[in-house]
């Protein structure tokens, strides 16, 4: 999934001053250049999926279900076509609480020819989920979305809803433990977006678009909010700066 599609649209969506700043959402506009975004502005997203697909080829077990919460545009559902056997069956579900990236979604799968079985659903995070007989749960960059009182009834209900030995894979903003390396990581983190190709003025907007809407919590709250859960077996498998890739078990 590192290609470009070539009808990808650029993400240029704080490039003009604003008067006004509202809060980041993930509407139409955001949907149309999502794809964009993310490669430029999440370190090696490609990374990051091709290590999630190694991770779900691990866990996933054949006739259960696999969930993406917050699927977007359903990168994550085109990269594990790549990585899963054909012969074997597994229920893919998608959860965004964005009717257009959910659009954005079957247009994409539709496009690239997925013949796997799937469902894409309009659902909030921040309300209880039906997850069900899942051996697969995965959060990536979700979380940080969801009020911070609701994340811990999330986290127990993917737990209630996996089987025994099932995974969430769990990709998360994460704040430094101290705050001269996290003053650090935050800015070489806006070096890495400079460097791909925003403005002093994109970056500085989309920063206080996102402030009262990302809400990314420090590495041990996560692992916290895991174990309270119930999940027994925790690691970390990626960190770049102030982006954190965690592993749980059942």
């Amino acid at each position: 999934m590192d290609a470009k599609d070539p009808l990808e649209q650029r993400d240029a969506l704080f490039a003009e001053r604003r008067a006004l700043v509202n809060d980041f959402n993930f509407g139409p506009a955001t949907a149309v250049v999502f794809d964009d975004m993310l490669s430029r502005s999440v370190p090696l997203y490609g990374e990051l999926q091709r290590m999630i697909g190694e991770f779900v080829t691990d866990f996933a077990i054949p006739g259960t279900a696999i969930y993406d919460l917050g699927c977007s545009t359903g990168t994550t559902f085109l990269n594990l076509d790549n990585f899963l056997p054909r012969d074997q069956e597994y229920r893919f579900i998608g959860v965004d609480s964005s009717a257009a990236m959910l659009d954005e979604a079957r247009a994409k799968l539709e496009k690239h020819g997925f013949q796997r079985p799937y469902e894409l659903r309009l659902g909030d995070l921040n309300e209880p989920l039906d997850i069900h007989d899942a051996s697969v749960v995965i959060l990536t960059l979700t979380l940080q979305f969801v009020r911070p009182l609701k994340r811990n009834d999330v986290v127990a209900n993917i737990y209630r809803g996996m089987r025994e030995g099932g995974v969430l894979i769990l990709v998360e903003k994460v704040l430094g433990e101290h705050s001269l390396l996290n003053r650090l990581f935050v800015k070489h983190y806006y070096e890495f977006k400079r460097a791909n190709g925003y403005s002093e003025l994109e970056i500085a907007q989309k920063r206080e678009a996102l402030e009262n809407v990302l809400v990314p919590y420090h590495f041990q709250e996560n692992l916290d909010l895991l174990r309270a859960a119930g999940f027994g077996q925790l690691d970390i498998f990626f960190k770049w700066h102030n982006f954190c890739g965690m592993l749980a078990v059942k």
